[in-house]
């Protein structure tokens, strides 16, 4: 078997020597090359030659980012989950939510040891992914394609996550409790938070006009605090398209709500109310905003937006489980 292992330096759970150890174990079961990422978009860069290459498989050592950027190098020119390399994902991040809603553990060496075990038992499953892109139309045409494991946002928890972005490019470590006190912050400061300026459209319904906030989900849980898994859309899954949770008024009272209702989710039920919309298993749609909003992906800001056409796409690529 060839592979390649791709390994964040910064990633926050993993040291050199754990890396190390990592790469050891997997390279006594394959041809394996490892690579470690210089730069944004270098694991991006590494997957597209993998599976340029054909490689076998690309296991992703690092956190939601990392994994990320790999599975858009791979799926460069499409999805092709017969010909493209297998993914194999070691957690090395603060949250992981990708890896630990495939099952894997949180722990990177014992997720190591599950992935040795599943390609010894030939244990794969093929899952489905999003796919968001610029509105033909509209100012943000142009914005290339760009794949997400298991989230995306347009609003108001975008902003959350570009305020943590920012507090970790000041040094601060990404934990928990840093993104409740950007939560906070990005609802005081929310100028929408009463008034929406969000349109999702989607073909064959009436548009849902008036939105807030705009979660995108490709799976459940939608993110994990600590070891508590929060679902905003329960249903969602790997194997349909992709579920949005959205709110139209994130007032004060609303917020305690709603987030209680997160807090005490399960995989039979989610945040539901007056002011809550679920929808489940859209291919196609599109999130339109009056003004420009913030737009993350698995946890990535990516800058503000005016519009985000989103594609579910159902059996996209090959990950070893």
């Amino acid at each position: 078997m060839r592979a390649l292992l791709v390994a964040n330096p910064a990633a926050t759970t993993t040291s050199a020597r754990t890396r190390d150890v990592l790469i050891h174990a997997l390279a006594s079961e394959m041809k394996l090359e490892a690579v470690t990422t210089e730069y944004r978009g270098h694991a991006r860069d590494l997957g597209r030659k993998a599976a340029h290459e054909g490689l076998d498989l690309v296991v992703a050592l690092g956190g939601d980012g990392t994994v990320n950027e790999v599975v858009n190098g791979l799926l460069h020119n499409g999805p092709d989950p017969d010909r493209l390399p297998r993914l194999a994902v070691v957690p090395g991040g603060s949250t992981n939510v990708f890896a630990r809603a495939l099952g894997l553990p949180n722990d990177a060496v014992e997720a190591t040891g599950a992935l040795l075990d599943a390609l010894r038992e030939k244990r794969e499953r093929t899952v489905g992914l999003g796919l968001a892109a610029g509105t033909p139309g509209t100012e943000d045409e142009s914005v290339p394609a760009r794949w997400f494991t298991f989230c995306a946002g347009f609003g108001f928890d975008a902003g959350v996550v570009g305020r943590v972005e920012q507090q970790r490019e000041r040094g601060k470590r990404s934990t928990h409790a840093l993104y409740v006190r950007q939560l906070m912050r990005q609802f005081w400061e929310e100028p929408n938070r009463r008034h929406g300026t969000v349109t999702l459209e989607r073909p064959g319904a009436d548009p849902v006009t008036g939105l807030v906030l705009s979660i995108v989900c490709n799976t459940s849980p939608w993110t994990y605090l600590g070891n508590r898994p929060l679902y905003a859309s329960p249903e969602a899954s790997f194997d349909t398209a992709l579920d949005v949770l959205a709110l139209n008024r994130l007032s004060t009272p609303a917020v305690a709500r709603y987030a209680t209702q997160l807090l005490t989710s399960t995989p039979e039920r989610g945040p539901q109310g007056k002011h809550a919309v679920s929808l489940h298993d859209l291919t196609d749609f599109t999130l339109h905003s009056k003004v420009p909003l913030p737009f993350q992906m698995d946890g990535d800001h990516l800058g503000l937006r005016t519009s985000v056409r989103f594609t579910g796409v159902r059996r996209a690529l090959r990950v070893i489980v």
